[in-house]
């Protein structure tokens, strides 16, 4: 079935749905584990459901339908969806919540093998190539009272024109690619999300003039590693191609150009200067890239783009080559710092933010040590550190020479007093200086301030009136506070 035709019955679902909850005031509530894409498939399940006379809240208690989207980076995650799932039993007994369970924890069989039989009073378990037929199992489970498993052990399709329901006004992510083909040893996301799938230019350009359109200032542009961009189909195009005969392959070659172009985009470097002309757009953020594929026209498209952020994400993960080489990493120690300096050479104030593993298996203190080295010669804005955890089915889970926990512990609170002293170094630079700042909203902490972020990603907290929120204004950093800076109007 093609995909406008499957989105198409999904609407029709929706209204059937929204028929039986027909002035019933029934509401749902959703638990998000993970990173920005996992985000992103939440806001489209919050779109589905709201259009389907659901409203949210925050208590479970309250909920006539829960839904966990789920993550299986961490072990941490699995612990907190039974926990959460064990929970839920009385209520669901009192109330008859209806509870769903989707995400990438649900491509992996031991773990919905679990759910199963440890928990079956779960209506619905979905994985992340069916998270657009939801409202058709939600129906079933409504209707005709029966469970609900919906997995695809195969590479889903790219489904368009779902709804959505963004958490923010003015900040908005844009998945522009699914899936992986890295295979780190240490991920599982490639086994869970699949192969590398690219949306079309057109739908990802028309994404965001809408967005424009309503007034958000900022996207940021998401996928596994965004700057592989339509690499996956031009080499499946290729490929493609080669089988023809040469007369074939003329007759061929510029209709299968026109239909991966739109706006000249046919790159990832090619997309940010198209978004770059969107007016209304203010700011352009991407996550994540992968340092093998930062090619010199991605760089050339950040130097020259000016609303593309000066903040860039290149994840690390460790600072040794040989541990690189056992994670399946594809470069090397001294070709990452290279890599730095020539985009420090090219790109105007440049900032870098990193992730990075401690503990991987076999990890010495001499490789760790090499780690911390580079962390010192980068001087990295931001730092998301991760003590290694072991994933079911990755070449990593059968590694011999598995880190201790305790030698993982201690070596990530080195780190993290590496991390924190330079943070407080880089933060001086900002005091005394004019940055601009989108503001966001109220302070968490204190309602009589605004809050907002700089071009990289800085916390800026300030006395303003709330007619601010949603503009770019201009803030004088005064003090900083490690995780915050301090501003004035």
């Amino acid at each position: 079935m093609e995909t406008e035709q499957e989105i198409e019955k999904q609407r029709e679902y929706i209204v059937k749905v929204k028929e039986i909850n027909k002035n019933k005031k029934l509401k749902y509530s959703i638990l998000t584990m993970g990173c920005q894409l996992n985000e992103n498939d939440s806001e489209k399940i919050c779109g589905m459901l709201e259009e389907m006379e659901y409203t949210k809240t925050e208590d479970q208690k309250e909920a006539d339908v829960t839904v966990f989207n789920t993550c299986c980076v961490r072990e941490n995650a699995e612990d907190k969806l039974f926990g959460k799932l064990g929970e839920l039993k009385k209520i669901k007994e009192a109330k008859g919540t209806i509870i769903a369970i989707g995400g990438c924890m649900m491509q992996e069989k031991h773990i919905t093998d679990k759910i199963k039989e440890s928990y079956p009073y779960t209506d619905i378990i979905f994985g992340t190539h069916t998270l657009h037929k939801f409202p058709e199992n939600l129906y079933k489970v409504l209707e005709e009272k029966r469970k609900q498993e919906d997995i695809l052990d195969i590479e889903g399709k790219i489904y368009e024109g779902l709804p959505i329901k963004r958490d923010s006004k003015i900040k908005a992510s844009v998945t522009i690619m699914n899936g992986c083909n890295n295979f780190c040893s240490y991920c599982i996301v490639p086994y869970v999300r699949g192969r590398e799938r690219s949306r079309t230019p057109k739908a990802i350009i028309e994404e965001v003039k809408d967005l424009a359109k309503q007034g958000y200032k900022e996207i940021t542009l998401l996928g596994q590693n965004v700057n592989s961009y339509l690499r996956a189909e031009k080499n499946k195009k290729t490929l493609e191609l080669s089988i023809l005969s040469e007369q074939k392959y003329k007759e061929n070659e510029q209709a299968n150009v026109k239909f991966e172009e739109y706006e000249g985009v046919n790159s990832f470097a090619t997309l940010l200067k198209a978004l770059n002309k969107i007016k209304g757009i203010e700011r352009i953020r991407f996550v994540s890239p992968h340092p093998k594929d930062f090619t010199d026209d991605v760089i050339e498209a950040i130097a020259t783009c000016d609303k593309v952020c000066k903040l860039v994400h290149l994840p690390l993960q460790s600072g040794n080559t040989k541990v690189l080489k056992e994670m399946n990493r594809k470069y090397t120690k001294e070709q990452y710092l290279n890599l730095v300096e020539k985009m420090k050479a090219r790109i105007p104030n440049l900032t870098l933010s990193t992730d990075i593993i401690v503990g991987f298996p076999g990890e010495t203190k001499e490789e760790f040590e090499d780690t911390l080295d580079v962390v010192r010669k980068v001087k990295f804005e931001q730092v998301y550190m991760f003590i290694y955890s072991r994933r079911v089915g990755t070449l990593g889970d059968n590694m011999e020479n598995q880190i201790p926990d305790e030698i993982k512990h201690k070596r990530f609170d080195k780190l993290k007093t590496l991390v924190e002293s330079q943070i407080e170094e880089n933060n001086q630079k900002y005091v005394g200086t004019i940055q601009k700042v989108l503001v966001e909203g109220t302070s968490k902490n204190n309602e009589e301030m605004l809050t907002g972020r700089t071009d990289n990603n800085k916390v800026v907290i300030f006395e303003g009136d709330k007619n601010l929120i949603g503009k770019m204004i201009e803030l004088k950093i005064v003090s900083e506070h490690m995780w915050y800076l301090k501003g004035n109007m």
